[in-house]
């Protein structure tokens, strides 16, 4: 092993979440019942996986932690804000994902989570009605305001470090103008000009934490920090940023999938998915316009795996379509199905069917464990911009589509990935060995 050069993971690490519904008061329910010991961080990498480090006779099996410093559970902080005013006890009962019984053990540190007034525009979520909302001049007023819950809330709680991850509901589609988007003076030019159709609040969520020295994290497919202004800002702040969208059913799915027919040589015809859901994302998601984002977001992962050009034989003119059906009776529990028409030797055709009834706050719960804490190790050890080793956890990873990269979404490369990123912080040596 060479030296690692990473910061260690001293004092508070605040978690500041966009969003305490579902998602948020699952993840951090979670955590303060794991820290007492009354429940395990399931599907959590960075508390279960372990990978190997060096070969021969020195290789040997880690944990994530015992290879880098990562932020000890019990030294988590959280805050949020949110549009409605519901502290965090009482959106996890009013989310019901979890049982009542699995929440009372940490009544009393969730009803101190009181979420702050949100930075909130009616127009890109028109679904939502809550009124615990900042009265913002403007989108630059708008983002001060949240520099100072930042500072206010860093300062209240005695936190070493902040990170801030948006779990909140799906935007409306802002599509990318580099007149606007481009630079990050351009952007700043479009705040103070309140250009509410360039600018959405989670870009003022986004330019506030990376102001203030926070990474921030994109756990939607919104156009937030997809842009080059926000890469620049990154760049000039020195955190990371990562996103977009958490890989939590179908794509989680799909990206584990589709590399089973590509590596096999077959061919395909067509993928259908289609999804139900019933929480208040689904409700958001109903508005076809928060939906033309996700599908945006979802449709991307297949095209990156099973390339036409690679194999025109095999994928040229499929047909993919993703669907999302807001169905309120099923609440958190969503169930997505995908009808998958490959075909084989000399042209034969075949299906495959699969139905996956899945949690959604369930699986997504610790995704943003791992994306707060590697987000956090990223930042002590220098690192900053996109982080890259961090798509295994995303539905639609970031790039740089300015120089025309292609995003890996391919589910074992991004986890060879996300090893080696880890190696390399540790102070191994990265590799291409199975494990």
């Amino acid at each position: 092993m060479e030296k690692m050069n990473v910061k260690p993971a001293t004092g508070k690490l605040g978690v500041l979440c966009v969003g305490l519904g579902a998602v948020t008061s699952t993840f951090m329910t979670g955590v303060l019942m794991a820290r007492k010991g009354l429940a395990k961080p399931v599907g959590s990498m960075t508390q279960y996986d372990k990978m190997r480090v060096g070969r021969g006779e020195n290789k040997k099996y880690l944990h994530y932690g015992e290879i880098v410093p990562l932020a000890n559970l019990n030294d988590i902080v959280f805050g949020a804000w949110d549009v409605y005013p519901a502290n965090a006890y009482e959106s996890a009962i009013n989310a019901e994902v979890l049982k009542e019984k699995d929440i009372n053990p940490v009544k009393d540190e969730l009803e101190k989570i009181v979420p702050m007034k949100a930075a909130f525009d009616h127009n890109y979520a028109s679904r939502l009605d809550g009124d615990n909302v900042k009265d913002c001049k403007n989108r630059w007023d708008m983002m001060e305001q949240l520099r100072e819950d930042i500072r206010n809330f860093k300062v209240a709680n005695n936190c070493d470090r902040i990170v801030v991850l948006w779990a909140a509901s799906t935007e409306i589609y802002v599509p990318v103008d580099e007149k606007i988007h481009g630079t990050l003076a351009a952007l700043e030019q479009a705040m103070k000009d309140d250009d509410k159709a360039h600018i959405a609040p989670s870009m003022c969520y986004a330019y506030a934490a990376l102001s203030e020295g926070c990474p921030f994290i994109m756990g939607a497919p919104n156009t937030t920090v997809d842009i080059p202004a926000m890469w620049e800002l990154a760049e000039k702040t020195k955190m990371p940023i990562a996103g977009k969208d958490f890989k939590t059913g179908q794509t989680l799915v799909k990206s584990g999938f589709a590399p089973i027919i590509g590596t096999r040589c077959l061919g395909l015809d067509g993928w259908f998915s289609t999804n139900i859901l019933g929480n208040r994302d689904g409700l958001v998601l109903d508005e076809p316009a928060n939906f033309h984002t996700k599908e945006v977001s979802k449709l991307s992962t297949l095209e990156s795996i099973l390339v036409p050009e690679d194999q025109p034989d095999l994928y040229t003119d499929y047909y993919h379509k993703v669907r999302i059906n807001y169905y309120p009776p099923r609440n958190d529990n969503k169930e997505g199905w995908d009808n998958i028409d490959i075909f084989g030797w000399m042209g034969y055709p075949m299906q495959i069917k699969i139905n996956f009834l899945c949690r959604d706050s369930i699986l997504a719960a610790p995704l943003c464990l791992d994306l707060v804490l590697l987000s956090d190790l990223a930042a002590r050890a220098g690192r900053f911009g996109i982080q890259r080793f961090l798509s295994f956890f995303l539905k639609s990873p970031m790039h740089d589509y300015t120089e025309n990269e292609i995003p890996v979404n391919h589910l074992f490369q991004q986890y060879a990935i996300l090893k080696n990123a880890i190696r390399e912080m540790g102070g191994y040596e990265a590799d291409q060995e199975i494990d």
